[in-house]
């Protein structure tokens, strides 16, 4: 299907282009200039390498050559599911480049999901790694594309290519090739990005150039950003924190970003010390990683100013723990893949209220609390928190989504419950869907209900999402079993992968009932779950 951006009323748009909160110049333009100003100081960092701006630069150009002769071109989806590697920046820039949508895609994802995303976007390229973490994604993706009419070409990274797919390397290394025009509406879509949330199916989100200038540009004022720092990137950079923060941050002003593949405490530790990191964003559970390991004396993390927490639900105990053992700004933040970040505070409240609630909109984004016919509620009063901005993503990929997202003056509906106070600080209270959050990734209780309903044992499921004190939250799958069936855990787990399901959305906890509790109307009473298997 086209992707189009019609979440947007034109009036607002013309709106933002008159308040300067967008402009005419893209992301390929506006990191030009970046590269002129930076030149050779460091980009990215992965173990060994260090990639410079100008270098940076130089790959994205070849590689947007080459794509460009396969026939990519404006408008087109450039689609990579890769880890924590250079080569998602130099995809990212590369589409920019050419004015094509780029279009991360989490590498836990597997058939099911690659299907539907890659048919739903026409991605007519695909960057994939060879094997990594025990997935060959070179067999994961050669039974898809016989359904895949609109996909020209996989590339393989870091591994051998077959025959039917290219060397990531050997398009770099080849000479360079012409480019079209560099000019690129600033208002034309930029990166496609789907989030699982509250439904079945991925929700593609879309994004244009200026929506992700405008999130970098209200960052750089919150968090007071120079090209002097530098960030910990342990999010995939096929997460929005991940492409925002070690992509399109550096991309627009400058700083650079340590790369994670893997998310590990004691080496995370030494990262920040080694390369004197001064900022990071991330999961809760990153944040406690950090502050509880017993090895957190020995490294040296002077230069460690500010951590941004969220993602999950954030306790305030686990903010003001952290302040006192890591010595920096800890703070929560709120936001979303829709939009990227609604609220916090800044360094002269976040000590006050960065650990009590989730901050304030950062202007010119605005937040309200409406109740259940859209009427806007007084301070204090529980309701839907709806926000608005320059940084919020311009509908999605299915367009039927955009009704029930967006209010027909522009506000995204959250979905979350929340207050406002009468100095505009927000606490989140609870959610209108059911969607589990675990380390920051969130995926539908339904698409897993689904799936376990699928067993033959199973006569009724719910899956309840369950707070834990690693991960944020857990998925418990409550079963009604039919007559004489017999269940465990991993005979369940056994079953979901079967289904193709990705391991990450795999339950935690299971537990057996006669008959799953309802409300008056039938519903199913996830209150009362929630209640008694916490």
């Amino acid at each position: 299907m086209p992707l189009v951006p019609t979440a947007l009323p034109a009036a607002d748009r013309v709106r933002r282009h008159a308040a300067g909160h967008w402009g005419d110049a893209a992301l390929a333009a506006v990191f030009a200039r970046t590269v002129a100003t930076r030149g050779d100081a460091a980009a990215l960092l992965e173990e060994d390498l260090c990639l410079g701006f100008a270098e940076w630069a130089r790959r994205a150009a070849r590689l947007a050559g080459a794509l460009h002769g396969l026939g990519v071109g404006r408008g087109d989806v450039v689609a990579y599911q890769l880890p924590n590697w250079w080569e998602a920046a130099v995809v990212f820039l590369a589409a920019a480049r050419l004015g094509a949508v780029v279009n991360p895609v989490l590498p836990i994802f597997r058939a099911r999901e690659l299907r539907f995303i890659l048919a739903q976007s026409g991605a007519a390229a695909l960057v994939i790694p060879g094997d990594f973490r025990g997935c060959d994604y070179r067999a994961l993706v050669a039974p898809l594309r016989a359904a895949l009419p609109a996909l020209r070409a996989v590339l393989v990274a870091r591994d051998a290519a077959p025959a039917d797919m290219l060397s990531f390397e050997r398009l770099l290394s080849a000479p360079a090739a012409p480019l079209p025009d560099p000019a690129v509406d600033a208002d034309a879509l930029a990166m496609l990005m789907y989030t699982s949330g509250t439904t079945a199916e991925p929700k593609g989100v879309l994004h244009t150039h200026n929506t992700l200038l405008a999130e970098v540009r209200s960052l750089e004022r919150i968090h007071a950003l120079t090209p002097a720092d530098r960030t910990l990137m342990p999010s995939p950079l096929t997460h929005i924190s991940g492409v925002i923060h070690a992509i399109c941050t550096p991309a627009v002003i400058g700083t650079s970003a340590v790369l994670m593949e893997r998310w590990e405490p004691a080496a995370a530790l030494a990262l920040i010390a080694r390369h004197r990191v001064t900022y990071m964003v991330g999961a809760p559970t990153f944040l406690q990683d950090l502050a509880d390991h017993p090895a957190r004396a020995a490294h040296d993390l002077g230069s460690l100013r500010l951590f941004s927490c969220g993602g999950a639900a954030v306790s305030a105990e686990l903010i003001r723990r952290a302040r006192r053992t890591l010595d920096c700004v800890a703070k929560r933040v709120y936001g979303s893949t829709e939009f990227p970040t609604i609220t916090t505070t800044d360094a002269a409240d976040a000590a006050t209220m960065g650990s009590e609630t989730e901050g304030r909109a950062i202007a010119p984004a605005e937040v309200r609390i409406v109740d259940s016919d859209g009427a806007a509620l007084p301070p204090g009063r529980a309701g839907e928190v709806q926000a608005r901005g320059p940084e919020c993503c311009v509908g999605y990929a299915d367009a039927a989504l955009n009704a029930d997202a967006f209010t027909a003056d522009g506000w995204f509906r959250t979905g979350d419950l929340g207050t406002l106070d009468a100095d505009g600080y927000l606490r989140i209270t609870g959610r209108l869907k059911d969607i589990v959050i675990r380390k920051g990734e969130k995926f539908s209780v339904r698409e897993l209900e689904e799936a376990i309903a699928r067993h033959p044992a199973v006569a009724d499921a719910a899956v309840v999402a369950l707070p834990d004190p690693a991960t944020g939250e857990r998925a418990c799958a409550v079963v009604a079993l039919r007559p004489g069936a017999a269940l465990t855990l991993a005979a369940l787990a056994s079953f979901l992968l079967g289904e193709g399901l990705a391991k990450q959305k795999l339950p935690e906890q299971l537990e057996l009932l006669p008959a799953l509790p309802r409300t008056d109307s039938g519903k199913i009473h996830r209150a009362a779950l929630r209640e008694r298997f916490a």
